[in-house]
Formats: structure tokens, C-alpha cells, sequence
């Protein structure tokens, strides 16, 4: 006959736990955090920068050729082609119809001119498409931006075609106009950025403290657009003296201004100095660039 074990001696189960709650399954973070780029962003970014400075590292690495012709990529390098340029710009040859200088100079007063006359235009003009409403407005801001997309070649030649029908000839004229038409989308964009930065209370404030509508618009909108003014007033100088495409049809002898100069340098005889001047205009527009940025920084410029 068995005897019954001991309680003590029998096996114990546990009791049935409970069961834990199952953790909340957050997303996996990305190996990039914002504000960071990952290595297939970094390298198409690199890419694109690259692609978009080689025709600029190319004409500079042409300046500084010792060759006679243009060779690419250059077996020597010297500044052959910088010395014949300045000796070109300080003393330039008899046979040529115009000198550089000539050409430099009427590429400032052109873009001088057409900075001046566009921002004359576009602080009034910005400000009331930025306060006012009125019929046909939409129709405006569309005719302002309409030199952007509209074919260069097409303008240089209805303006080519207007401006021999006048009665008159205009001379240098005729490019400040070209040029203004041109500049304007930039600076009125730039202006009326400024405008819808300030805000109406301003000009509220002045009007209350007993300044006139005139007094509150030249003392207190027109300092508070000042970024916007400067960077439309250095843009249209950067697109005036760079403009090449309008200017060819609407030049003549006497008005010739720098690109269609070193165009005509090109075509004639090949001469590699044009790198050389090339490289001292590009030298210039970053210096305008830089000078904007230093200035007012990212406030009020509008692309």
C-alpha cells in the first residue's frame, strides 16, 4: 500500500501571469535627421553644383592657356592671354571699329540707366499692386512677369521693328528701354516682397501721430522696403549688363555694349583674350552678389 507524498514535496506551478503589456512600436528613425543630407542627396547635389560651375571653371581654366589657339583641355598654363587683354583694353588696335573701353562704357551707362529708371518704376508700381485692389489687377501682375518666359529672340525683334517706325532715332536709348522692359519683373517682385512684409498698422501708426498719407510713405514704407529696393536695384544692373540676346538686335556701331563686343571678338578671329575678359565680368557679378547678401542677406530678395 502507497503512502501519499508530502504537500511540501509535490511540484508547484506558478500561477498564470498576467500578461505585460506589448511596448508601442514607435517608427524607426531615419538615418538622417532634418536639416542633414543623406550620401544619394549629397551626391546628386554635388552633381548638379558641378555640372552647373563647369562651363565657369572651363572659361577660367582657358583664360590662363599658353597656347596660341583655343585648345581644351590646355597643356601649359601662363598669363599670356591676361597681359595681351590689358595691353588690348589700354591701347586697343586701330583696326578694330570699337574699343573695349568704348564697349565698357556703354554697358554702364546702359545698365546705370536701366537700374535707375526700373526702380523709379517698380517702388510705385510694387506698392500699389500690394495695397490696392482694382479691376484687372491679375492682368498687371501677369504683363509685369511676362519677360520671363517670353522668347528673347521675338522681343529683340518687335522692338527691332517698333523702334524703325519712330520718327526719331533713339541711340542708346533704345537698349535702356529694351533693358528696363527686361529688368522689370525682378525689381517690382523684389519691391512688393518688401511691401507685403510691412504691414498696414505702420503706416496706421504715422497717420494717427498726425503724418500725411505722402509723409507716412517716404518716412516710414520707403525705409522699411530698403532691402527690397537694393536688391531689385542691383539685379536689374546684373541683367542689364550681362544681356547679350535683345541687345544684338537692337545695336548699332556707336552703341555697342560689352557681350556683343566679346561676341563679335569671338566670331571674327577667335580671340582666346575674350576668356580673359569673360572671366573679369564674371568676377564682377559675384562681387554685386556678394555685396547684396552682405547687405541685406536673404530680406527682400525675390526671384
Amino acid at each position: 500500500m502507497s503512502t501519499p507524498l508530502p504537500t511540501s514535496r509535490l511540484p508547484r506551478t506558478a500561477p498564470p501571469s498576467p500578461r505585460a503589456p506589448r511596448a508601442p512600436r514607435f517608427p524607426r528613425l531615419p538615418h538622417t535627421m532634418p536639416g542633414q543630407l543623406g550620401r544619394a542627396t549629397a551626391l546628386v547635389a554635388g552633381v548638379v553644383l558641378f555640372l552647373t560651375a563647369l562651363p565657369i571653371l572651363t572659361m577660367i581654366a582657358m583664360s590662363f592657356s599658353a597656347a596660341d589657339t583655343l585648345e581644351f583641355p590646355p597643356h601649359a598654363y601662363s598669363l599670356h592671354w591676361y597681359r595681351a587683354a590689358w595691353h588690348s583694353f589700354v591701347s586697343p588696335d586701330a583696326t578694330d571699329t570699337l574699343s573695349m573701353g568704348a564697349a565698357l562704357s556703354t554697358s554702364l551707362v546702359v545698365a546705370l540707366s536701366t537700374m535707375l529708371i526700373a526702380t523709379l518704376v517698380s517702388v510705385p508700381a510694387a506698392y500699389a499692386l500690394s495695397r490696392y485692389r482694382f479691376r484687372g489687377k491679375p492682368a498687371v501682375e501677369q504683363l509685369v512677369a511676362l519677360p520671363l518666359v517670353y522668347p528673347l529672340v521675338m522681343l529683340g525683334l518687335s522692338l527691332l521693328l517698333v523702334f524703325n517706325v519712330l520718327p526719331v532715332e533713339l541711340g542708346v536709348g533704345r537698349l535702356v528701354i529694351a533693358h528696363v522692359i527686361l529688368a522689370l519683373p525682378f525689381t517690382v517682385k523684389n519691391c512688393a516682397a518688401s511691401v507685403a512684409s510691412i504691414g498696414p498698422e505702420f503706416e496706421e501708426a504715422a497717420l494717427v501721430m498726425g503724418a500725411s498719407p505722402s509723409r507716412a510713405l517716404i518716412d516710414v514704407v520707403l525705409p522699411l522696403m530698403r532691402p527690397g529696393i537694393l536688391a531689385g536695384m542691383l539685379f536689374a544692373f546684373i541683367v542689364s549688363f550681362n544681356e547679350f540676346t535683345v541687345t544684338f538686335f537692337l545695336y548699332s556701331i556707336d552703341t555697342m555694349t560689352l557681350p556683343v563686343w566679346l561676341y563679335s571678338r569671338t566670331v571674327s578671329s577667335l580671340d582666346p583674350t575674350v576668356f580673359c575678359f569673360a572671366v573679369v565680368i564674371v568676377a564682377i557679378d559675384f562681387a554685386l552678389i556678394w555685396l547684396l547678401e552682405k547687405l541685406i542677406g536673404d530680406e527682400g530678395v525675390a526671384l
